[in-house]
């Protein structure tokens, strides 16, 4: 009868791991990270007094919420995002990316909102995360996270007023015909070094930052904030050359993916993903580049890459 009761509770966990996954990766922006916090929780919902939880799924976010803001409060998370941290990129249709029916939704697991939530305090991004994503109410939010509903109330203030700051513009959908053709256009004309043709598709705001990961340099965060320095540094770092090949593992495939709701193109050598670049594209133009090359950021998105059936590249051979 006990492995009945034990088989039935690992399926209704089973039931809640996309839920969970999806919330846990909205609080730590990273797919890795997320996937432990939610095995912690399942060692957790294994060892608990299940007969005596009335609630399962308040019970599981609880502990996957708490679990998740442990991790952001602690040091060794906070010295590593000193020195060299982008959000960990996922592709489209992954389960991870969680609510999608309006367009704040979508944004929240955008790329660029991802690394604007690192401004906020742990509690901060719970209450935001929970509220925004997940349509709690705040009472329901107080009980999470063990505060009182007016504290909920302040964090969610702050927590909007800092998001809405640090956005470079409002909440736009991204038509995905021309922004591929953006990017198919930033592509053509870095591999060919035509700077001027590059600078002409970028705001003049325009911001790029790496991990610095295949590089050939320790892993840090590079960023650029010009359109003449993008420019520069697209030029360079996507002119093909035999050291470049050897470094990326074989010669490069490029590919047009949806990341994060973000149109990106992605470098696949042997069917394995070995770079992201993702663009914010407004108005035709591109406000943001973010080149991602760490294996540990890019597993998740490899995985998935390897399980559907790739479309035609936008170049075949590099």
């Amino acid at each position: 009868m006990s492995d009945v009761i034990d088989r039935f509770d690992a399926d209704r966990f089973e039931a809640s791991r996309d839920r969970l996954a999806s919330l846990a990766y909205r609080l730590l922006g990273s797919a890795s990270e997320a996937e432990d916090a939610v095995q912690d929780a399942y060692l957790r919902w294994q060892c608990a007094d299940r007969q005596r939880i009335d609630v399962p799924e308040a019970w599981l976010t609880k502990v996957v919420t708490n679990l998740s803001l442990d991790r952001l409060r602690s040091a060794h998370r906070r010295n590593e995002r000193a020195s060299a941290w982008l959000p960990e990129p996922v592709l489209d249709g992954d389960p991870m990316l969680g609510p999608a029916e309006t367009v704040e939704q979508r944004e929240m697991v955008s790329l660029a909102v991802l690394a604007l939530m690192e401004r906020l305090s742990p509690a901060e991004r719970g209450v935001y995360v929970l509220r925004e994503a997940f349509s709690y109410a705040h009472a329901e939010i107080a009980e999470v996270l063990e505060i009182s509903e007016s504290a909920s109330q302040q964090h969610l203030h702050r927590a909007r007023r800092r998001i809405a700051a640090g956005r470079q513009r409002g909440v736009v959908e991204v038509d995905p015909a021309s922004a591929r053709k953006t990017v198919e256009a930033f592509l053509q004309a870095a591999s060919s070094g035509d700077t001027d043709r590059l600078v002409a598709l970028l705001t003049d705001d325009a911001t790029a930052v790496s991990d610095g990961a295949g590089s050939g340099i320790s892993e840090r965060l590079l960023r650029y904030d010009t359109p003449r320095k993008i420019a520069a540094i697209a030029r360079t770092g996507f002119r093909p050359t035999p050291a470049k090949r050897r470094l990326a593992g074989g010669t490069p495939a490029f590919h047009y993916a949806l990341v994060n709701g973000t149109p990106a193109m992605l470098a696949v050598v042997d069917d394995r993903v070995v770079g992201v670049v993702a663009f914010d594209v407004l108005g035709g133009k591109i406000a943001t580049v973010r080149g991602i090359a760490s294996p540990k950021r890019l597993a998740r998105l490899d995985a998935a890459w390897t399980q559907q059936e790739p479309g035609s590249p936008i170049i075949a051979e590099w």
